[in-house]
């Protein structure tokens, strides 16, 4: 019997990077944060993605850097273990188990036992095997806060916890709340200080206290700081001790001077509210994380240097998950008034598309335009928003726009606006998939649906324009979804109960389907083998499925579907159920009687919003079960507003081998060792290559020559001038028929054209800059 190809759900791509604070390397070249069930690693100074750190099962809940080991890193997650990494190489070096508890941070974990949080100390065993178990755990104290500020280590390894404040065990501090009528001085955040016996505590009042004298239990002083009007999210001290750096709602971090605490320094508008703040051991940068998942990186709180920003995740998703046909990037609600374009596979945003045009004021109760629906055509060069805004006792206010894709900008330009399209709400909206023509179809509550066309300008020079070229409806019924065939050919839409087929060439109605009772709320055409079937979901919890050729009810079965997704690379289909409060997924194809996979109890709540997206490299899984995940990969959003996909395990060991290659660096200097031995069996691998590979010589690409790198790097005061450069340039693009020859003519060139400076040394790829008197005497 052979056994199935297990198949999970993980966090991968879109995870939240602000969920715990983030830790910088020793040298500030790298930042590392708990990101899904992984550790993501940044570059500071580009801000790129490097790597990941993958083997957790479930939540990864904390960072640390071995204080041993400065190029070692711990992990913690919920699946019980502890994990020491290589974080330069992604390599895992250890794994430490914990029975029976979920670990919160590292070293001294926040353990939970039905719900109750304890501060516990874990003892980490001298072992040579990979896997240990980690059995003297110690418990510090019980009934702890689980949030990630609760808990700082100072000089002395003293541990501060909330919702008390609780110092080396034996002593404990609190404040009335009753002092003052209406006050708010209720614990939020921790920070102890590197050098001396000093604790900083942020309330919900907004005021930061400066605990001093606290060994001795009735002799104990505080003193008080207050800038925040809000409630103080974050504290952390510089290594030093020297400054004290805050944070909450405002977006300003502020820079105290810890033995003048009347001065302050400030670095506004960093876009959100921060939640953490993380600084490199040698105090060069800072960190700030922020509530819209982003993380900044700050030069000794002068000046922002880099911005590492996640995926967007707001109140809820409006415009439903889409992909980009031309960057295969996620395409989904931003900030207010935007549309984010999020790369799944680099895990980083690409860039804000701004859709409302509108200034944005961040004000509880006030009405304000937001982006309710997007759609793109099958080549990416059109992208259609609906925008609404509906105001207490006024009419709904409706616009869509189509925005054009320019290739100069690299972005999407607004071409056409149309105000009111719809006298009621618009509920779908979809691209005709078909070459032939550039069409876009609406529906709305107002028992309409309408086809928009681009319309051919008069000029020859200006871009077309987009105009309504039809308005349909079928006995005043109000239309809910609609759906077009692989080849654009058919547009299927459901009226109520009713689902209408329709010709987009001449708008005649084909034909009416039957159903069972219950109104239609999602329809999907079959895919390639299967394009002649039609599949819809009913809210009578009814999924059926009609033989366009015979127009005939196929098959029905008794499901509640909440979302219903065609993959467009395959004929699968995915049918998210909703049953006892949780989600059930159902992967099929409408021709097969039998699911191909199905997993119960998902997630809690209904799922909504999914994708299935594109992969980067095709696997090559021969199980049945996991062959629906070769071409395209199903990302979908939980209720909590998660983003979750699935993974099989030769997914994993395919990243898992990726993850293991040495990351190069240019900045790296080059070792005594290397230049007599490693650049020797560079030169012999390259000749062993030209002799195996005649062709390789003449397709290597021009811009990987080291001549033209060292063009692009030297400092422009000392280059030649351009006019000498180009023709050397130009020429070096050229297939030479002989080295000698090129050599020759370089040096005549050089020679003539400039006889005073420097010549170009071919055979080192690198400018040498020597007089030319000197030259013609060595020669």
């Amino acid at each position: 019997m052979v056994e199935h190809a297990e198949i999970r759900m993980v966090h991968r791509g879109g995870s939240k990077i602000n969920f715990r604070e983030p830790v910088i390397t020793n040298d500030s070249r790298f930042l590392l944060c708990a990101a899904g069930e992984s550790v993501n690693v940044y570059s500071t100074s580009t801000e790129e993605y490097v790597h990941d750190l993958q083997g957790h099962t479930d939540l990864v809940t904390g960072v640390v850097l071995n204080p041993s080991n400065h190029l070692q890193v711990y992990s913690c997650s919920a699946d019980g273990t502890v994990r020491l990494w290589d974080f330069t190489d992604a390599i895992l070096i250890k794994v430490l188990l914990q029975q029976h508890s979920l670990p919160k941070s590292v070293l001294i974990t926040a353990s939970c036992f039905l719900h109750l949080f304890q501060l516990v100390a874990v003892h980490l065993p001298h072992s040579g095997d990979q896997e240990v178990e980690a059995r003297e755990l110690s418990a510090v104290l019980c009934d702890v806060s689980p949030h990630a500020g609760a808990a700082s280590f100072g000089r002395e390894v003293c541990v501060v916890v909330l919702i008390q404040l609780f110092v080396s065990v034996p002593h404990r501090f609190s404040l009335k709340s009753g002092m003052k009528k209406g006050a708010k001085n209720a614990f939020t955040c921790v920070s102890c200080h590197p050098k001396e016996d000093c604790i900083a505590t942020g309330h919900e009042d907004g005021k930061i206290r400066m605990w001093r004298n606290f060994n001795q239990k009735k002799e104990y002083t505080y003193s008080t700081l207050h800038w925040h009007h809000g409630a103080v999210n974050t504290l952390c001290f510089t290594p030093e001790g020297t400054n004290l750096l805050s944070g909450g709602i405002e977006s300003v971090l502020v820079h105290w001077h810890y033995t003048q605490e009347n001065q302050k320094d400030f670095l506004p508008r960093l876009g959100a509210a921060i939640t953490h703040i993380a600084v490199s051991p040698d105090g060069s940068l800072f960190s700030t994380s922020h509530s819209d998942n982003k993380i900044t990186i700050i030069q000794s709180c002068v000046k922002v240097s880099a911005v590492i920003q996640g995926l967007v995740k707001g109140d809820g998703v409006w415009t439903n998950l889409i992909i980009d046909p031309r960057s295969k990037a996620l395409v989904l609600n931003g900030k207010p008034g935007h549309l984010q374009f999020y790369s799944l596979h680099r895990d980083k945003q690409l860039y804000n598309l701004e859709i409302v045009q509108q200034e944005y004021i961040h004000e509880e109760g006030l009405d304000q335009f937001e982006v309710v629906n997007a759609a793109f055509d099958a080549r990416g060069n059109w992208l259609a928003t609906v925008e609404e805004r509906r105001k207490k006792g006024a009419e709904l206010e409706i616009t869509l726009k189509l925005w054009a894709y320019d290739e100069l900008t690299q972005s999407f330009v607004l071409n056409t606006t149309v105000t009111a399209p719809h006298e009621d709400q618009i509920t779908a909206m979809f691209f005709s998939p078909s070459p032939e023509t550039t069409m876009l179809v609406t529906t709305s509550l107002d028992g309409h649906f309408k086809a928009w066309l681009l319309a051919d300008h008069s000029d020859a020079n200006a871009e077309g324009f987009w105009a309504c070229d039809f308005v349909g409806g079928y006995h005043l019924l109000k239309p809910g979804c609609c759906s077009f065939s692989a080849d654009g050919s058919l547009l299927s839409v459901g009226f109520q109960e009713v689902v209408t087929v329709w010709s987009p060439a001449s708008w005649e109605l084909l034909t009416t389907l039957s159903q069972p009772p219950g109104a239609i709320r999602d329809l999907c055409f079959g895919r390639l083998s299967c394009s002649k079937y039609l599949l819809g979901a009913s809210t009578k919890n009814q999924l059926c499925c009609w033989n366009l050729l015979t127009c005939s009810l196929e098959w029905s079965t008794p499901m509640d579907v909440s979302l219903l997704q065609a993959d467009p690379l395959s004929e699968n289909m995915a049918a998210f159920c909703s049953q006892s409060g949780s989600s059930d997924l159902f992967v099929f194809k409408p021709s097969e009687p039998r699911p191909l996979y199905s997993q119960k109890a998902l997630c809690t709540g209904k799922v909504q919003h999914a994708v299935f997206a594109p992969r980067d490299q095709m696997l090559e899984s021969c199980e049945e079960r996991t062959q629906w995940l070769n071409r395209s990969q199903l990302y979908f959003f939980t209720q909590h507003m998660d983003l979750l996909t699935f993974s099989t395990k030769t997914e994993e060991d395919r990243l898992l081998a990726s993850s293991k290659q040495l990351m190069v660096d240019d900045s790296v200097a080059v070792t005594p060792f290397y230049l007599l031995l490693g650049k020797h069996r560079g030169q012999q691998l390259e000749k062993q290559e030209a002799l195996t590979n005649p062709m390789a010589e003449r397709t290597q690409l021009p811009q990987g020559s080291i001549a033209i790198k060292e063009l692009l790097h030297t400092p422009a005061h000392v280059l030649p001038s351009a006019s000498f450069l180009c023709a050397m340039f130009v020429r070096s693009l050229l297939i030479s028929s002989s080295s000698a020859r090129q050599d020759n003519d370089l040096w005549h060139t050089v020679k003539k054209t400039h006889k005073k400076t420097e010549y170009v040394d071919i055979e080192l790829n690198r400018f040498i800059y020597i007089p030319l008197k000197t030259m013609e005497r060595s020669k």
